[in-house]
């Protein structure tokens, strides 16, 4: 009698087994809707981690999910993890599949989840060329749109890395960080410390988060600058007729704010040039201080002080120098510690009493960065 007791139960289990099958039962609706968001790193290929999302499915049975993958398309699905959310968070390199399934308070699985496959192939075109502009405590970058203009409906958005740059080894840092990230192909990185060099790199992510590998590196170093300076002719007004560069006050040999674009008297042995007029009534460019060299940036308007890049490698003289309204005009000094210093002003009105400049100092020792290399 017990042991026909005993077989009656056994019976009895298996048929609620099969009504109730693990792993593909009938009884619970799956999720549906699976979709996955990589974290880029900063590595093509090597994502920090994948986030998975699906949607909930109304059966109020479901208490929880089942996420399973796989590293290969040959291998089986193995359990990932368990978790009460529609969405979880993998962290490092990913798997090849994804899929989920619900499970409800008794352990009984629903059919999986539509697969998902992460697909480097995916990723979107590297970006081709960087330029750079150096601002007063930023840098402006700008790029080529190549990524948005292949696939703008993959296309997600740029992100924008900076390190340290070495000048005189002409070497990018070891250790970069992410500067932001952006729909549009430019970037302003500012809260930048004016005379210190910097690097930048820029990749594109697609929308399923796919990293692209990164552009050219661009280094620049941010500078001084003001703009709509009115400085007299001496002729005019003696005592506002000079204009100093870099003024080292405290001589700490360390540029200053309080330091930089000073206005002084024409004749002063403290002005790196004066502002002159002849019989005709025109203006000049006068340098002053011993040491003090001028040339002019290139034979024709500059568009901008930004427009002014690179200090030339010859040129300067201290014979005074026509001034031409939108002229730019290069001056070079030692710095005290052996470096040349660089300025450069851009001469935004000339008239026969005075004129207005905008005016750039580099007070980074011997680098002769004005405002941009390179053009996208």
């Amino acid at each position: 009698m017990r042991r026909a007791l005993c077989a009656i139960l056994s019976l009895a289990a298996t048929a609620c087994t099969s009504e109730l099958p693990v792993g593909g039962g009938a009884l619970l609706e799956p999720p549906t809707n699976l979709t996955y968001r990589l974290e880029p790193s900063g590595v093509a290929g090597e994502p920090l981690g994948i986030v998975l999302s699906w949607d909930v499915p109304g059966d109020p049975a479901v208490q929880r999910w089942n996420v399973y993958s796989r590293r290969s398309a040959s291998a089986a699905f193995d359990l990932r993890a368990t978790t009460t959310s529609p969405s979880f968070h993998d962290r490092g390199v990913p798997d090849l599949d994804y899929r989920v399934t619900a499970v409800d308070a008794g352990g009984f699985e629903s059919a999986p989840s539509n697969v998902v496959t992460i697909d480097s192939r995916l990723a979107l075109p590297v970006v081709r060329t960087l330029a750079s502009t150096s601002l007063d405590g930023a840098v402006a970058l700008t790029w080529s749109d190549d990524p948005f203009e292949a696939a703008p409906a993959a296309f997600g958005n740029y992100r924008v890395y900076g390190t340290s740059y070495d000048l005189d080894a002409n070497r990018c840092g070891a250790t970069w960080s992410l500067e932001g990230t952006t729909v549009a192909p430019e970037f302003i990185v500012s809260a930048l410390a004016n005379g210190v060099p910097r690097c930048f790199a820029v990749s594109s992510v697609s929308v399923e988060g796919y990293e692209s590998l990164w552009s050219p590196l661009r280094n620049d170093t941010p500078r001084f600058d003001a703009r709509n300076l009115v400085v007299w002719a001496r002729q005019a007004d003696p005592l506002r007729s000079g204009f100093r560069f870099w003024l080292d006050g405290n001589g700490d040999r360390l540029a200053q704010r309080g330091e930089l674009g000073r206005v002084v008297a024409g004749g002063s042995p403290d002005a790196d040039f004066s502002v002159e007029r002849d019989g005709a009534g025109n203006l000049f460019l006068q340098p002053r201080r011993t040491g003090v060299r001028m040339t002019l940036y290139q034979n024709g308007p500059v568009a901008d002080l930004t427009s002014i890049d690179l200090a030339p490698a010859g040129g300067y003289g201290t014979a005074a120098l026509l001034a031409q309204p939108l002229f730019g005009y290069v001056t070079e000094f030692d710095g005290g510690d052996g470096f040349a210093r660089y300025g450069a002003v851009r001469l935004s009105h000339v008239g026969r009493d005075f004129l207005i400049l905008d005016w750039s100092f580099q007070s980074d020792p011997g680098n002769p960065e004005l405002r941009v290399l390179g053009a996208p």
